[in-house]
């Protein structure tokens, strides 16, 4: 019987860990066979995390959380939620090993997943010139010519933000008008840097190292033609990881799991979210870690009161709050 189960193994689920940890919690990590450390380890250099002047390659940022909170105390287990029992006061995670973990609280900190086109080289070439994040990556496409691919608000908020670094960016969207907020189009359309291609979709994205151009379809008459570019940025969403508590936890109209204002706590007591799954605007690792802060301090207050009452506090703003340095 553990006291927390964190599900997640991203800047959120470390940091929970981290401090769940130094609260002599003993937390259990659960990080995934497949996809362990999260997004960041699909990332090169990571130059906007707090704390590293010099930059620190994603896989590299996430090592060092790792060991940080096996340093105070976490276990990590490199395995795959396939079912969860949050009903009652005891919460079971069932592994895809068949073994079953037993809490009084659980941690969700799956991320979300940026939406993907679905061909070969997008995958091939993911992290060599093929990026979801424009705040992430744009930096290392100064003076390149780049596409974005979308026709939504994140894609026209991408594009402009690219023109920072970006000698030439072209919106690339499978039809001939967008779905876009009338200002963030017509902030992309009064930009110079930016050129619109339209009924285009990608059916390939060429490069052997590195992205050297894309294959374009036209969506109106299946004619085919190449550009040549050296960046592809992917904006066509992002979608929670809430596969698990479908019909479980209360989710948002974003499809987020739903929290009790700028707290961690869910529908289910005992239960609690943090990162990007809680996040449809921002997902940046460092407010991710901060909502994986968020989460292993509610923890504690729910521990708390469990130890105190015998059975979940009703309200948790009667805890008093535990010190946050």
């Amino acid at each position: 019987m553990r006291q927390v189960i964190i599900i997640g193994s991203g800047p959120a689920g470390y940091t929970a860990a981290i401090y769940a940890a130094r609260a002599n919690l003993s937390p259990l990590v659960i990080a995934s066979s497949v996809e362990a450390g999260g997004e960041l380890m699909n990332t090169t250099e990571v130059e906007n995390f707090p704390g590293f002047p010099e930059a620190i390659m994603g896989p590299d940022l996430m090592a060092k959380m790792q060991e940080q909170a096996e340093r105070f105390g976490a276990e990590v287990v490199y395995d795959d939620v396939v079912s969860l029992d949050v009903s009652g006061a005891v919460k079971t995670v069932t592994l895809g090993s068949g073994k079953v973990h037993e809490a009084d609280a659980v941690v969700y900190a799956t991320g979300s997943a940026p939406r993907k086109i679905g061909i070969e080289g997008e995958a091939r070439l993911s992290g060599r010139g093929v990026s979801y994040c424009a705040t992430c990556d744009g930096f290392f496409f100064r003076d390149r010519v780049i596409a974005v691919v979308g026709g939504g608000d994140s894609a026209m908020e991408e594009a402009t933000f690219l023109t920072k670094f970006a000698s030439k960016v072209y919106i690339i969207h499978r039809r001939g008008e967008l779905r876009a907020s009338k200002i963030m189009q017509q902030r992309a359309e009064r930009n110079e840097k930016i050129e619109f291609v339209w009924n285009s979709a990608i059916v390939d994205i060429l490069g052997e190292e590195a992205v050297t151009g894309v294959v374009l379809e036209d969506t109106v008459d299946g004619s085919r033609r190449e550009l040549a570019l050296s960046g592809v940025f992917v904006a066509i969403g992002n979608d929670p990881r809430t596969h698990l508590v479908h019909g479980v936890l209360d989710l948002t109209d974003a499809g987020t799991v739903w929290v009790d204002g700028r707290s961690s706590r869910t529908s289910v007591p005992g239960v609690f979210a943090a990162g990007d799954v809680i996040d449809p605007t921002y997902r940046q690792a460092v407010t991710a870690a901060g909502s994986g802060t968020v989460a292993a301090l509610d923890v504690e207050h729910y521990l708390a009161a469990l130890g105190e009452a015998g059975a979940p506090a009703d309200d948790a703003s009667e805890i008093d709050a535990l010190p946050t340095v």
